[in-house]
């Protein structure tokens, strides 16, 4: 088979598999509770997901390229996904099959122009690791270079041929798909899906780039230099080019390596704690974040009794964080930040206020958008659930869950609510984060690490806290200023009889009602031509065959109404 015939046959698998599961999501998920067989559907949810985990883990162990990068995302979802998924999707971490080592060492030799034996005084042809998109062997550099750089024993990333075609098809695809989803009105009024997959289509075509990688490590290193709980990597700059990266073997234990971390005397649980500070330090204060922290980019490593790097060793501290694999980088600009600052601190103090203003700030919102039955859902929100962690969230009755969420669900709906531009890294960088955490430590409870964060962001921003009051009184003033006419206007407005009032749940219970009661009609016209057209067909066969034939019109639009009614529909 040609190059070109591969590429296409790895383009309509992709397309297959995406097109049989949405149809499948949409009759199970959709239509079958719209027309009240939403029973039957839930009986069969956990085999169905876990089926269509086990199919997806086989495509993208098959295939490789970015669909691994998918299965990564979704495994480490312990907090959000159902265990059918996660569990099935997790070897994945681990599972990329290597590619045979004659092809990596003609990759090699040509980016580095020199044979692998003059580039290094050893170099080991069974990968350490293999991940999507690069494998990485472990070596020895060379008396001088050695001795150039210090260091001795070193890994080398190595790009796996022909990737960049791989990933163009991976995108082809994934464009398409949300092509599809993008016609869907409750998905295009939330998100830009196409808008979504360029942002990670940019973020994956940077991730081939070896030399932006090493960049990128050498600006977290300065962000974090000084700091005892966290680690990079040295570079060797001489033998790195655009696809291959030379740097120091620093593999330790993994970050998610339970039983290894115990063997070592460290306790899991402060591990999950300190992680989640860690990667709230990168987003929160330096703006500058590592978003793909998956078990394979962070290792835990522990210090000898007088030794460690970055001062740890004077902090008193037992192993500090080693991140590695710095091509899927974030950032965060000023404004972004200060409003994700806002949403954290609303979040640790339960303000449900707080929270809808944050996510307005930080773009979730369209500015005219009418939150005060958002604000009251919020509040619901952290009285019932506000403080509990992911151990505890499991106990809670399922049917209250599901009475919540379809309140909660209305209300949302209800909303102009969308995804901010630049906001796909740090959503992927969190979801990975709080999986990370709870798969560490089952009891860990998110809010334990929250709080004691936003206080200190509080303190941090003091002097802005000073200008906050300030425009606060400042904007009260102006309120009361306006006071007086709008009291008189609106004295003016029901002497008039020209008030109205506006309640968006009574809005929607109505608009049901009329659905319902054009449903029934429907059903009526239905009923009516088809039993007359029946008893007709016996004096006339042409009339009775037409009005049975007719029947089929209000049929159609009394199931096409159940299935899209409160969805709305497609565009």
């Amino acid at each position: 088979m040609t190059d070109v015939g591969s590429m296409r046959v790895r383009y309509r698998r992709i397309m297959r598999f995406a097109a049989r599961y949405l149809l499948q999501t949409w009759w199970f998920e959709l239509f079958l509770p719209r027309v009240g067989l939403g029973r039957l559907a839930a009986r069969s949810r956990s085999a169905r997901l876990r089926r269509i985990a086990q199919h997806f883990h086989v495509l993208a162990v098959d295939l490789g390229g970015l669909m691994i990068k998918v299965g990564q995302f979704m495994s480490s979802r312990l907090d959000v996904l159902p265990p059918e998924i996660t569990k099935e999707l997790e070897g994945l971490q681990d599972e990329v099959p290597p590619v045979p080592f004659p092809a990596i060492r003609a990759l090699a030799e040509a980016e580095l122009g020199v044979t692998l034996e003059r580039a290094f005084s050893f170099i080991d042809p069974t990968p350490v690791a293999a991940a999507s998109l690069g494998q990485v062997h472990r070596a020895r550099l060379s008396e001088d270079d050695a001795a150039e750089t210090g260091l001795l024993d070193v890994v080398v990333k190595i790009q796996r041929p022909g990737i960049e075609k791989i990933i163009d098809v991976d995108l082809s695809a994934l464009r398409r798909v949300a092509g599809w989803l993008s016609h869907v009105r409750l998905v295009s009024d939330r998100v830009d899906l196409p808008a979504l997959v360029e942002e990670f289509a940019s973020t994956s075509l940077e991730e081939i780039d070896y030399v932006h990688e090493a960049a990128n490590a050498e600006r977290f290193a300065q962000d974090f230099a000084g700091d005892p709980r966290v680690s990079v990597h040295d570079l060797v700059w001489e033998r790195t080019t655009r696809r291959v990266l030379t740097l120091q073997d620093v593999t330790a234990i993994k970050i998610n390596d339970v039983e290894g971390l115990r063997a070592a005397g460290i306790d899991p649980s402060e591990v999950a704690n300190e992680f989640a500070a860690v990667m709230f330090d990168q987003l929160f204060i330096h703006g500058y974040f590592h978003a793909d922290p998956h078990p394979g980019n962070i290792f835990v490593t522990p210090l000898g009794a007088g030794g460690g790097a970055g001062g740890a060793e004077s902090a008193g501290r037992a192993w500090k964080f080693t991140f590695v694999d710095f091509g899927m980088m974030g950032e965060v600009s000023d404004d972004l930040r200060h409003g994700l600052r806002k949403l954290l601190i609303a979040a640790a103090s339960r303000d449900g206020k707080g929270m809808v203003d944050g996510i307005r700030e930080v773009g979730g919102l369209l500015p005219s958008a009418e939150t005060a039955e958002l604000e009251r859902a919020m509040t619901k929100l952290f009285a019932r659930f506000g403080g509990m962690g992911f151990a505890e969230l499991q106990k809670v009755e399922p049917r209250e869950f599901r009475a919540f969420a379809v309140e909660f669900g209305d209300v949302v709906r209800s909303l102009p609510f969308q995804l901010p531009e630049n906001f796909f890294l740090i959503v992927r960088a969190m979801s990975l984060t709080s999986g990370m955490c709870s798969s560490l430590d089952p009891a860990f409870n998110i809010w334990n690490a929250v709080e004691p964060y936003s206080a200190q962001l509080i303190r941090a921003e003091g002097g802005n806290l000073v200008m906050d009051v300030a425009r606060q009184a400042w904007t009260i003033a102006a309120v009361i200023t306006r006071l007086p006419q709008r009291l008189d206007d609106l004295t003016t407005r029901i002497e008039e009889g020209t008030i109205s009032a506006q309640s968006p749940r009574l809005e929607r219970r109505v608009s049901s009602l009329e659905r319902t009661g054009r449903r029934v009609i429907s059903a009526v016209l239905f009923a009516a031509l088809l039993i007359g057209g029946i008893l007709l067909r016996v004096e006339d066969v042409v009339f009775g065959t037409v009005l049975m034939a007719l029947s089929a019109l209000p049929l159609l639009h009394a199931v096409f109404a159940a299935v899209v009614g409160r969805r709305g529909p497609l565009r």
